[in-house]
């Protein structure tokens, strides 16, 4: 049985958040995307306490493919070291995890 994941990243601003959804989708890597934005993010990096607003990318992808979905993420993000993680999904609709399963189906 196919496992499915919710993988998150965000950007700076929304037209990244695009372009790297319209990228992994296009891809047949993710069945779909939701940007929401802004947030703001509280956080610590390289060593500094800082706030700023960014754009939440959620990702609905088959746990197989994972290693590909970083991969790709990784390659095409703005930023160096961006957060790219998975929360496994427990639940959902039949028809809605079959969609999921036979659009980002392997080639």
């Amino acid at each position: 049985m196919t496992e499915f994941l919710q993988v998150s990243t965000a950007t700076e601003n929304r037209e990244a958040a695009v372009k790297l959804a319209q990228s992994v989708v296009s891809a047949r890597l993710a069945a779909g995307a939701q940007i929401v934005g802004p947030v703001v993010s509280v956080f610590w990096h390289q060593g500094e306490f800082g706030t700023g607003e960014e754009w939440q990318l959620l990702l609905k992808v088959r746990a197989d493919r994972y290693d590909e979905i970083e991969a790709h993420l990784l390659e095409r993000h703005p930023w160096q070291n961006p957060e790219v993680s998975a929360v496994r999904i427990v639940a959902g609709s039949s028809a809605y995890l079959r969609w999921v399963e036979t659009t980002t189906a392997p080639v």
